[in-house]
């Protein structure tokens, strides 16, 4: 097993977790697969908790630490951080939008939902009670929310990733304003810490097979029980998901980036979407917008023409920051196990999503798995049940190679506008491939 690609040992770990599970709920074997299976499961929920943290912070910091030649690209810096920061923005409020309106989290049977909402209910009662108390706080309680007393204490509190973000933000700026002499040793510590954390991610998605057979195992026996026929439902339902996602995430590259394009970054966007097909293939494939880089600027400055200065500070900047993709799933996602577990999100709740996956996206790694990392933090932020990660955990490795074709799409669009507006984007030097 080894000697395939882990996208394949995943999707293999997927189809054994549920066979088992079935299997289990037809032969007795419960008990046996909640004991000594399903615990395995919960140890992989872990790992992905133990860095969601460092993740966050370093990455983050490192990021907005690249902005250190932003003296001399200071107008397309922020031009592109603002255009970053608004795709974004619509992502998630389209990706809130289509959940709402489809509901695919209800498609449950009320009893299953039931079994659901009373599998978490000490959540939900604190839910409840911390809905109360956030009544009688004044208005701008959410803002001082974000800004923490004690960093290391927030550290130790993944429920509290905006105050680490709020920390990161601000320590990467206080990098760029110092000297750059004195700057470089903490630049290189955090460069060489960050690619220690990307391959503790890459050890933990080594993992990822066995974790994802015993939570399917353990997801298919707690929802089927004695009943192998109730593990159908659980598939249609998370069919239904699936349609929802694919449905966001194609409206974004067919409608949303095509506006885009062709109001701001005056392109024929069927030009656009052919030059930049080989980068969108690639990262099909790869599900990593940072595996994906070099194809996506050289496609970039090929086939659409835009100059050299801005696919190098503008698209290794949206392989860091830029994650419509991810952003519009992590949205449906939360929501859609907030509706199974029988939870209603308030208004107020909702825009946290939007925040937290917004602010989030900025320090996901563009590596294959970071979305699910960062679902955990989003999960987290809406006190929404960790534990129904499981529920999408069978697809997820489908819809990550659809939204990193997103991401990198996202990053070329944005490329676009902003040459356009800097007078960058010249005829390209070569015809780009039909398709």
């Amino acid at each position: 097993m080894k000697k395939l690609a882990l996208h394949w040992q995943i999707l293999i770990g997927m189809a054994l977790g549920v066979l088992w599970g079935i299997l289990a709920s037809s032969l007795g074997f419960v008990d046996l697969t909640l004991d000594w299976i399903k615990p395995f499961g919960t140890i992989f929920i872990n790992l992905l908790k133990l860095i969601a943290v460092p993740l966050v912070l370093v990455s983050l910091i490192n990021g907005v630490a690249s902005l250190s030649d932003i003296s001399r690209l200071s107008r397309i810096g922020s031009k592109t951080l603002g255009i970053y920061l608004f795709t974004t923005v619509v992502a998630v409020v389209l990706g809130l939008l289509l959940v709402n309106l489809t509901a695919p989290g209800k498609a449950f049977s009320p009893e299953k939902r039931e079994e659901f909402k009373q599998q978490f209910a000490a959540t939900t009662t604190k839910r409840s009670s911390d809905a109360l108390a956030v009544q009688e706080q004044g208005p701008l309680q959410p803002l001082i929310d974000i800004v923490p007393s004690n960093i290391f204490a927030s550290i130790t509190d993944n429920g509290k990733m905006l105050q680490v973000i709020f920390f990161a933000l601000l320590f990467g700026i206080a990098l760029i304003m110092i000297p750059l002499e004195k700057a470089a040793p903490v630049n290189a510590f955090f460069e060489g810490l960050n690619l220690v954390i990307l391959k503790i991610v890459d050890i933990i998605m080594l993992a990822a097979p066995y974790g994802v057979f015993a939570l399917l195992a353990g997801l298919v026996v707690e929802f089927a029980g004695n009943d192998p026929g109730a593990a159908l439902e659980l598939l249609l339902v998370l069919g239904y998901y699936c349609l929802v996602v694919l449905v966001g995430l194609a409206l974004m590259i067919f409608v949303v980036y095509p506006i885009l394009v062709t109001t701001v970054g005056k392109t024929n966007y069927k030009d656009f979407f052919r030059g930049i097909f080989p980068a969108q293939m690639l990262a099909f494939s790869t599900s990593s917008s940072a595996a994906t880089l070099p194809v996506t600027m050289e496609r970039c400055e090929q086939n659409l023409g835009i100059n050299k200065e801005i696919t190098s500070f503008v698209l290794p900047l949206g392989a860091t920051i830029n994650m419509d993709g991810t952003s519009l799933y992590q949205a449906v996602a939360a929501v859609f196990i907030a509706q199974a577990y029988g939870m209603d999100l308030t208004l107020s709740g909702q825009i946290g999503i939007v925040l937290t996956a917004t602010l989030a996206s900025i320090g996901a790694a563009a590596v294959p798995g970071a979305g699910v990392v960062m679902l955990v933090i989003v999960l987290q932020q809406a006190d929404i049940p960790i534990e129904g990660i499981a529920l999408i955990l069978a697809p997820d490795r489908i819809l990550d190679m659809c939204r990193t074709v997103v991401n990198v799409t996202g990053d070329a669009t944005v490329a676009t506008m902003v040459a356009r507006t800097e007078g960058q984007l010249h005829p390209p030097t070569t015809a780009p491939i039909e398709v």
